[in-house]
């Protein structure tokens, strides 16, 4: 995104950070719309409006593309996949680098608790410009896909059984691990339920996964964390107190399992730092992050 694009996400007068920890209360389902918009009033002064708050915080997707889906070097299309376990079949976005000539390796996308939006397949429309093939789920598809807009998407991802979205996932990771394109070597990264879905399948996978990178996720269940052979990149935001409470308990299984992980916590950012359809992101911590992404990729993918 340019600077010109973020800069319109915000109004000049900085946003308080009680307005990015409401936000966050109200994606989680925390709080409701009415009270995050009550909330949000009490902030509201002669330069700073209700209505610049709101848009500034809420998803703007136009802003947020930086792969077109008609750029020549990527081929996109929405495939099916068997899922057993979970509601039976799945669907999600399938991207490849048209530069690829036979197998590649593959990476798992996992959205938000939301369904697939915009943001996250720009976000594989990225990996696959960077060479990878790039697969991103929609959770909410045994319900019609994601609606179009956040607020119904959050209401329906929240009305589904937890479990069975869980094996949908891992459904969705032998599905790209077994692609005729794939080169066997698997890779996720996730965002906010997508980072916990990165833990909670390096829990679960063993050494079928190679590499993961949960951005501001919560770990998977402690009885789990035994299991995790895959290397991990996890990426936390400073000013998120809700995931950064369970980081202490986790690095200390990652430990006692010997898992090798890098962690960074990138300072004065918001949860959801990486999003740049919302006030929360933060070009220069997203950038970083998402350098150190391709290269972890790069190093245990091939």
């Amino acid at each position: 995104m340019s600077n010109a694009q973020a800069q319109n996400l915000t109004p000049l007068q900085p946003i308080p950070q009680e307005a990015f920890d409401w936000y966050d209360e109200y994606a989680h389902g925390v709080i409701d719309r009415r009270t995050f918009m009550a909330r949000l009033s009490t902030l509201v002064t002669a330069t700073l409006t209700l209505s610049m708050l709101s848009s500034a915080l809420l998803p703007n997707y136009a802003l947020a593309e930086q792969v077109s889906f008609n750029d020549p070097a990527i081929r996109a299309e929405y495939v099916t996949f068997d899922s057993p376990l979970g509601h039976g079949e799945g669907r999600g976005y399938l991207v490849l680098p048209t530069a690829l000539a036979a197998r590649g390796p593959v990476v798992l996308v996992v959205h938000e608790n939301r369904g697939l939006n915009p943001y996250i397949e720009d976000v594989a429309r990225r990996l696959a410009k960077a060479g990878l093939i790039a697969f991103a789920p929609d959770a909410l598809y045994p319900l019609g896909g994601y609606p179009g807009n956040d607020d119904e998407g959050r209401t329906l991802q929240k009305s589904m059984d937890r479990g069975r979205i869980e094996q949908d996932f891992i459904a969705a990771a032998h599905f790209l691990k077994g692609h005729e394109r794939s080169s066997g070597k698997l890779g996720v990264v996730g965002f906010c339920f997508g980072g916990y879905i990165t833990n909670m399948l390096a829990a679960t996978m063993g050494d079928d996964l190679n590499a993961g990178v949960p951005f501001y996720g919560t770990p998977a269940a402690a009885e789990l964390r035994s299991n995790i052979k895959a290397p991990l990149l996890i990426q936390l935001a400073g000013l998120d107190e809700r995931v950064n409470a369970t980081w202490p308990d986790y690095e200390s299984d990652l430990k006692r399992y010997q898992v090798d992980y890098q962690v960074h916590i990138y300072p004065d950012v918001s949860h959801g730092f990486h999003n740049d359809s919302t006030g929360r992101y933060n070009e220069a911590a997203a950038e970083l992050a998402w350098e150190r992404t391709l290269a972890f990729f790069n190093q245990h993918l091939g």
